[in-house]
């Protein structure tokens, strides 16, 4: 990954904890409450709202559901518009970059009321016995593997997908995923 890559990474989790901070003080909550209701330890929320750490994208979801607003405004700033239909063509999609061993690409960002995010998300492949990052949000989540060889992990469950292969499960059970015989792995990803 290049410098600008990661100075724009960067660049980006900052306006998104912006986002969130602002998001809890106007709705007067506070940061013990909120975290409390989001399930996230109280200094890991401080971490969050100053933008000095990954914010997964599990969390961003539950954020944008309790505010009830779009998972894309949180990302971008601008609520989605689109509402018969949208496109995005190939490498278009709003890039979500939360961890550098993942890539996200939310593939509707501009359609209003979404019922599901969609997102084309990218795995590096990281050391053997590197420790895997477990989430969690509500809902319900499908991933369908493009190309490589996946390890999902889902409640203790351990599952190996190929290419071809999907799992369709209560996100709400902590998960976690990896990319195994030093290969990235491509998937679809839809969170409802």
């Amino acid at each position: 990954m290049n410098d600008d890559r990661t100075d724009a990474m960067v660049e980006q989790i900052k306006q998104i904890a912006e986002r969130i901070k602002e998001l809890r003080e106007i709705a007067g909550i506070t940061v013990e409450a909120f975290s409390e209701e989001l399930g996230v330890p109280k200094e890991l929320l401080f971490e969050y709202e100053k933008g000095c750490v990954d914010i997964p994208v599990g969390f961003l979801y539950k954020v944008a559901q309790k505010f009830d607003i779009e998972l894309s405004a949180i990302l971008t700033g601008e609520n989605p518009r689109l509402h018969i239909y949208s496109i995005v063509r190939k490498g278009k999609g709003l890039s979500v970059e939360r961890r550098k061993q993942y890539k996200y690409e939310n593939l509707a960002y501009n359609f209003i009321h979404k019922k599901a995010e969609p997102f084309l998300v990218k795995i590096e492949p990281t050391a053997e016995d590197a420790q895997v990052e477990f989430n969690s949000h509500p809902g319900q989540e499908f991933d369908y593997v493009i190309e490589g060889t996946l390890k999902v992990i889902i409640d203790g469950h351990e599952l190996i997908l190929e290419s071809g292969d999907s799992v369709y499960y209560d996100s709400g059970y902590k998960h976690a995923m990896k990319a195994l015989n030093n290969t990235t792995v491509r998937m679809l990803a839809v969170v409802l």
